[in-house]
């Protein structure tokens, strides 16, 4: 077992962080640097460079993953890749996927500090569009280089404004040669904010995460008729937005009725023609529900699904759901899991076993490779919210044993 000796730079560390959070800083002091936009294409290039600085070896593969190779002792053996992703939610925080590159970049540098050469090669990896924000599939890259994506579905997203994403991956100029697609590796390791409240709320620096949450994403489409908000008796109307309401009640009530660990959020909503002194004639809206156990997920979504039905037959509208998108439970690699907590214990960092409510990479990489993650504390668990903090000291304490459950894999 490795000596951890392993030592991490926190000033080294911070100006890091701090580079970085200033490439897309709000001036609230989030971060708004959405996937293959010009703040990612700068923050990108600063990671080229960073990588480079460090004589890796730079490759850059057809979804813009951006992976930098440090070489081991065995050039054969399977690689263990760390990092996570550099893109933010809209007016996000500062903390989220970027804490992940940033100490994966941290460790590589304590390691040529140390002259440390590991048995096993080590890479470096940025996921493109891991958020989903700006082209709606979440962990986008990570699902393309899984298998759990095609290529071409990916390559045709669109955003809001109409731009397809291989369109802005080539603008931005990060749509590489290399394929995506799987090979062999080691392990995945991803150190990612809480995005909760709970070791905070226990006083641990670091969770040892065992697994992720099955996810559902719908799209809910209530179809009614548009009137004068005047002269339209009450009685006569096809309101497509009351309609909406009244599901969206029941469904944010559904959670209660099914697990202690369910949740399920309303969180877009659009409504025609959207005018003050008209009856709404459509609505559209998303349903996302979650739980670490897929048959509550399942329920969840047959439920969500009748109460748009009901809700719209009750005044006579028509509804229509889509589902969008749909991930199974994740249950990590116990090796890499005892690895981690093992590490946790060397350096001396408080930590606990705990499981996910938010997607992450390491959740696709998980079916490739022996796959796990580490959360430090997210202050008051506000997330995707240009508040969200985790203190400094949390963050070395991560790195620390992210540094050292790396080097313990790859020995």
């Amino acid at each position: 077992m490795s000596d951890p000796e392993l030592a991490i730079d926190a000033e080294r560390f911070r100006r890091s962080f701090e580079t970085y959070f200033a490439i897309g800083a709000t001036e609230n002091d989030g971060l708004h640097r959405l996937a293959l936009s010009d703040a990612d294409a700068t923050v990108r290039d600063q990671f080229v460079a960073d990588l480079e600085a460090l004589d890796l070896a730079v490759t850059i593969d057809e979804m813009g993953n951006v992976f930098g190779r440090r070489e081991g002792s065995d050039p054969d053996a399977d690689p263990v890749l760390i990092g996570s992703h550099l893109d933010s939610q809209p007016y996000g925080g500062r903390y989220d996927g970027q804490l992940g590159v940033l100490v994966a970049l941290e460790t590589l540098r304590a390691m040529d500090d140390s002259g440390i050469e590991t048995t096993r090669p080590v890479e470096i990896v940025n996921w493109t569009n891991e958020e989903g924000s700006r082209f709606e599939n979440p962990m986008l890259g990570s699902g393309v280089f899984t298998g759990n994506v095609d290529l071409e579905a990916a390559y045709d997203l669109r955003d809001e404004e109409g731009n397809r994403f291989v369109d802005e991956l080539e603008r931005i100029g990060y749509r590489g040669e290399t394929p995506c697609e799987p090979r062999p590796l080691h392990a995945f390791v991803e150190l990612h904010v809480e995005q909760g409240p709970i070791l905070e709320t226990h006083g641990n620096a670091v969770g040892i995460v065992e697994g992720i949450f099955g996810i559902a994403w719908l799209e809910a489409t209530i179809e009614g008729h548009a009137d004068h908000a005047g002269p339209t008796p009450m009685h006569a109307r096809t309101d497509a937005l009351a309609a909406a309401a009244s599901a969206i009640d029941e469904i944010e009530a559904l959670p209660s009725h099914l697990s202690a660990d369910a949740v399920a959020t309303v969180g877009r909503l659009n409504v025609e023609p959207n005018s003050v002194n008209v009856i709404p004639s459509r609505v559209e809206f998303t349903i996302d529900v979650r739980s670490y156990d897929d048959a509550i997920v399942d329920t969840a979504v047959e439920r969500a699904i009748a109460e748009v039905e009901t809700a719209s037959e009750r005044i006579g509208a028509d509804a229509t759901v889509e589902e969008l998108w749909r991930i199974p439970h994740t249950d990590f690699s116990p090796t890499v899991c005892e690895t981690a907590a093992a590490a946790a214990e060397a350096v001396g960092v408080r930590a606990e076993r705990m499981v996910s409510g938010a997607g992450h990479d390491a959740k696709y990489l998980n079916d490739v490779t022996d796959a796990a993650m580490l959360f430090v504390p997210s202050a008051d668990g506000i997330t995707h919210n240009e508040a969200e903090f985790t203190p400094w000291d949390d963050c070395v304490a991560g790195a620390r044993a992210f540094a050292e459950t790396t080097l313990r894999l790859a020995a």
